[in-house]
């Protein structure tokens, strides 16, 4: 089940992973945050997102940090009840 919090505020409920979408992939999530069932792993992270965003979470210029670390192989994501899961979009600089 996924819970969206509009509000930027999100209730911590026991047994979910909050993901968070930041710059463009916010706008593809129509939501900075989500709430989905824990555990969650990199096939159920991609089966909770609409298809066009998975896509682009797929990709390889999107990073993913897990309870406050990049995973250098975002497959090998395990998250747990709890944790957050932000979903790191490339950055340009100038």
């Amino acid at each position: 089940m996924t819970r969206q919090a509009d509000d930027g505020t999100v209730d911590s409920g026991e047994g979910s992973v909050t993901l968070v979408f930041l710059g463009p992939l916010a706008e593809l999530a129509g939501t900075g945050r989500r709430l989905v069932s824990a555990p969650l792993d990199w096939s159920g992270l991609l089966s909770a997102l609409e298809p066009g965003l998975a896509q682009q979470v797929a990709g390889e210029r999107v990073h993913v940090a897990c309870a406050g670390r990049v995973l250098s192989d975002k497959t090998a994501l395990a998250a747990r009840a709890g944790d957050e899961v932000a979903l790191l979009p490339p950055v340009s600089g100038g």
